[in-house]
């Protein structure tokens, strides 16, 4: 299961809804809101989604993690809007008999989201100013906040077309 959300996450309710009497190991990822990205204050971060292809995109790394690893189930929610920082940006968790299955199969279920989903971040600074960072299959370019300057912006609206081709 993949999924983009507006709503706040609840690890603890996403992990009991993975395991069950077979669970041997089970493995979990926080992606947190943090407070600083390459010596800059950051105060929020703005994600966007092109929902249904990254919901279909996901779904698909899931079905490779679970033909690739020996697991029993798996499950990845990334949020959509405004976080704040601390808050839980994306949760990804496996289910296995063994341990070492689960750690693969998250490690690489956060790895390929990370590189093919089409999910865009904006991160906003003290200083005021705003840039997109690359993430996801939109790979995009900074964009300038208040004052005004912008450069050639490849944010979510121009990642939609590039997307087609998934």
């Amino acid at each position: 299961m993949f999924r983009i959300s507006s709503a706040r996450l609840d690890p603890d309710t996403l992990r009991r809804e993975l395991l069950d009497a077979r669970t041997g190991g089970y493995v979990s990822f926080e992606g947190r809101v943090r407070s600083r990205n390459k010596r800059r204050k950051v105060c929020s971060l703005e994600y966007e989604a092109y929902g249904e292809l990254a919901e279909k995109v996901g779904a698909r790394i899931i079905a490779e993690a679970r033909a690739r690893f020996a697991i029993f189930s798996a499950a990845c929610v990334h949020r959509r809007g405004l976080l704040q920082i601390g808050d839980v940006a994306v949760w990804a968790g496996v289910t296995a008999e063994h341990r070492d299955a689960a750690f693969d199969a998250c490690r690489y279920i956060i790895g390929e989201m990370k590189k093919r989903v089409p999910i865009w971040k904006k991160e906003h600074y003290a200083t005021g100013t705003s840039e997109w960072i690359s993430h996801g299959a939109g790979r995009g370019t900074k964009e300038r906040g208040q004052e005004g300057k912008r450069k050639t912006s490849r944010g979510p609206q121009s990642a939609r077309i590039r997307a087609r081709h998934y």
